[in-house]
């Protein structure tokens, strides 16, 4: 089989490799689809964290189940949840495997779905459910989306502050959505921000480059700023500025990731008595929340997906996601 391998930053390499041997509790699946996500263009730039080379990049999948012996049948579209936990840690036991002390990444600390098949564990299979391959693999981050909402607990009529309009952040808005909340997209891209404002139907857009961000948002809130702020840049510089946004008594959630040390001022941090966290993956039940929100049609993942590729464009066209000009939300790797 065909398997497309991140040798080192800025190169890939396509290689006949041989078909996965299948271990108890796993299943055999044919790729179908690959969403490009930002982990695997930050590894194909050399700035990811937790990361390795070479590398089978891929971890947003639709597939279909050639072979197990499990519950599932031959033919079944299904997704994964990537984060192949061990099930046994401190956070496994405390129903948090999506930050396992042991966690597995695929396509970060394992090899990952871009190839013709892969073998999984049968416990990370999802099911369909009706869903088309290209909801299927846009599952997982929408789940991100999700987790950040419900990590942040989320209630309706909060305003929360969502920086960073990319796939991660476009997801988090829809779901803040969901939540009911009042939501405020803040990028300096203006051509996402009109994807929040068009697509998404965000009502209150903050061009962080173009206006003082502090006055817009006390504009929106009344006075009060939001009460969650929630980064999705994984920018040092929007991560740190983030801090200023957060009203007294909210909270502030990290979803992207950078390799650097944050830093912030104690005092206006430690007078609004707020709340940091972090937001890691995605559990099961965001998957469920995910899915039942796709077939009731309150967010539809298609719109997403700005690029499509066969997988044997990937090579050639995957640096082209990379430049701001091409305008690039969601590119869509398929095969048949």
């Amino acid at each position: 089989m065909t398997a497309l391998v991140c040798t080192k930053p800025g190169f890939f390499e396509y290689r006949e490799t041989d078909m996965p041997i299948l271990e108890d509790g796993q299943v055999l699946l044919k790729i179908r689809r690959i969403g490009i996500c930002g982990t695997d263009l930050h590894a194909f730039e050399g700035t990811q964290p937790y990361f390795s080379y070479p590398r089978i990049l891929g971890h947003e999948l639709a597939a279909e189940v050639v072979h197990t012996a499990a519950i599932y049948r031959a033919g079944d579209e299904v997704t994964i949840i990537p984060y192949f936990n061990c099930g046994n840690c401190i956070a496994c036991n405390s129903g948090k495997p999506n930050c396992c002390v042991s966690m597995q990444v695929a396509g970060v600390h394992t090899d990952g779905g871009m190839r013709e098949y892969f073998a999984v564990p049968a416990t990370a299979i999802v099911t369909g459910q009706g869903l088309s391959l290209d909801q299927l693999a846009l599952a997982e981050p929408l789940a991100i989306g999700a987790h950040a909402i419900r990590r942040a607990n989320v209630q309706p009529g909060e305003h929360v502050l969502v920086i960073g309009a990319g796939p991660i952040g476009l997801a988090t808005m829809a779901f803040a959505k969901i939540a009911g909340a009042t939501v405020i997209a803040a990028d300096v891209n203006a051509q996402r921000l009109r994807f929040c404002d068009e697509q998404l139907g965000i009502p209150h857009i903050v061009n962080v480059s173009a206006q003082d961000i502090n006055g817009r948002l006390k504009e929106i809130t009344h006075n009060n700023m939001p009460s969650v702020v929630i980064d999705a840049t994984g920018n040092l510089k929007a991560i740190n500025g983030g801090f200023s946004y957060i009203a007294h008594g909210g909270r502030y959630v990290l979803v992207g990731l950078q390799k650097g040390d944050i830093g912030f001022s104690h005092p206006e941090f430690h007078k609004r008595e707020a709340t940091l966290m972090s937001s890691r993956n995605a559990t099961r039940e965001d998957f469920d929340h995910v899915i039942q929100c796709i077939q009731q049609q309150l967010v539809k993942p298609e719109a997403f997906i700005t690029h499509r590729a066969a997988f044997g464009e990937v090579k050639e066209q995957f640096s082209s996601w990379l430049q701001p000009g091409n305008a690039v939300i969601k590119a869509m790797v398929e095969l048949y």
